[in-house]
């Protein structure tokens, strides 16, 4: 069992954790949703840009500002409670995300009521939501599984050594995978959405998502090491079923 006061090292444990009750897994989940559903809510449909040396104009996604802390938040869920823990916490950002979108439809599709004038404006910002949210469910689970993935497998492989190689390499995967998958579900055919704007934006928001990444690491580094000394324990992987859709208690 669990000691009361945190250990001077914390333990290592082959991934299976039944036994054990934490302090702080609960809140860690809930910053991941609450992120995960803001950033694809309120960001994901705004491209804005900057101006760079020249005059060039480079545009992103507003949602990078903020999205990537999310993916930041499942690395420290992995390297700390493990890939099953993680995979719990993937799959409530999944629910989470399912309910946002029927909502959205809901609220849209009932009528205004007499003498209210912003039901174009509500429709114009929620009106694809639907879509928006189908390409962000698809791209999240891809990206978020194939990030906590990398992430467990490498810290097996680095015993747990260079911590910043695998949360920028998962990252790198991981974001990838999700920009390269959201955008164009999301807002191909879509006016305003030209294709060679679309592309930009999906460039950009790998490359900028990484950047928040590499950034961050100093961050990362400190609420690990808190989490791991306050927990009092340290997951290696080495006995989970890897699979986004096992059963494994956790």
């Amino acid at each position: 069992m669990k000691n009361t006061s945190p250990p001077t090292a914390p333990r290592q444990h082959d991934g299976s954790t039944r036994a054990i009750r934490f302090r702080y897994y609960d809140l860690a989940m809930a910053a991941f949703v609450t992120i995960l559903l803001l950033s694809n809510l309120i960001g994901a449909s705004k491209p804005s840009y900057i101006t760079l040396p020249g005059g060039h104009i480079w545009s992103f996604g507003a949602g990078v500002l903020f999205f990537p802390v999310s993916y930041i938040i499942g690395d420290i869920l992995t390297e700390v409670y493990g890939y099953a823990r993680a995979r719990r916490v993937i799959w409530t950002g999944f629910a989470a995300m399912l309910f946002m979108a029927f909502m959205a439809w809901a609220v849209v599709s009932l009528p205004a009521a007499p003498g209210w004038n912003g039901q174009s404006a509500y429709e114009s910002v929620f009106g694809n939501t639907w879509r928006i949210v189908f390409a962000s469910i698809i791209a999240f689970w891809v990206g978020e599984f194939a990030n906590s993935l990398v992430l467990a497998k490498m810290k097996i492989w680095t015993k747990g050594r260079v911590l910043w190689s695998r949360t920028i390499g998962s990252t790198v995967v991981g974001q990838g995978l999700d920009s390269l998958i959201f955008y164009p579900l999301a807002f191909w055919g879509i006016a305003g959405w030209p294709p060679e704007l679309l592309w930009q934006v999906v460039l950009s928001q790998w490359l900028i998502k990484t950047a928040w990444e590499v950034l961050l690491t100093p961050f990362t580094y400190i609420a690990i090491n808190w989490l791991k000394r306050s927990e009092g324990i340290d997951i290696y992987d080495t006995g989970t079923n890897f699979s986004p859709f096992a059963k494994q208690a956790d």
